[in-house]
């Protein structure tokens, strides 16, 4: 059934094109043209990111961060293993992604350790890729507030996959 969907789409956008009397290759080329702008404006600032956090990984800076942050985060229900996911999930999705495959890995992916950091993954954005996207894209200057308030719904998202894990997978 799934093989079919695309092919069913295409047809469709073809099919109805042509009812509307539509130059579909010159629509699409447009479409294309306004991606590539899109593509070239944000493209600065997600280069700046990456680059960013692949030196924040190769100094150690994370795990260092996470020695520190280690007692406050155990009190709320974080494990240890999770905090480097913590502390790369608002930068990296694919990062975040690594890491915590690395935990599941390590801990297990039945164990309490692994089941909290799977919600984590899916429970968070990576907040600051995506400000910085949207924000080069629509030329934003003060994103302040929006920044804020993503941070607040990340920790909400890592405390709470904390706690729901505790509560419903025990």
């Amino acid at each position: 059934m799934t093989a079919y969907i695309v092919p069913a789409l295409i047809l469709f956008i073809a099919a109805f094109g042509a009812y509307k009397r539509t130059d579909i290759y010159a629509a699409l080329t447009e479409g294309a043209r306004a991606g590539m702008k899109v593509c070239a404006s944000i493209f600065p600032a997600v280069l700046i990111m990456l680059t960013a956090i692949s030196m924040v990984r190769a100094s150690g800076a994370i795990e260092t961060l996470a020695g520190v942050c280690a007692p406050l985060l155990r009190r709320i229900g974080i494990p240890e293993e999770c905090l480097p996911l913590v502390l790369l999930r608002p930068f990296s999705g694919s990062g975040a992604l690594s890491v915590g495959s690395e935990v599941i890995r390590d801990a297990g992916a039945d164990s309490l350790t692994g089941r909290i950091a799977a919600v984590m993954l899916g429970s968070s954005e990576t907040s600051f890729y995506t400000i910085a996207v949207y924000s080069a894209y629509l030329k934003l200057k003060d994103t302040g507030c929006t920044l804020k308030a993503a941070m607040l719904a990340d920790a909400a998202a890592f405390i709470m996959s904390g706690v729901a894990v505790r509560l419903l997978m025990k």
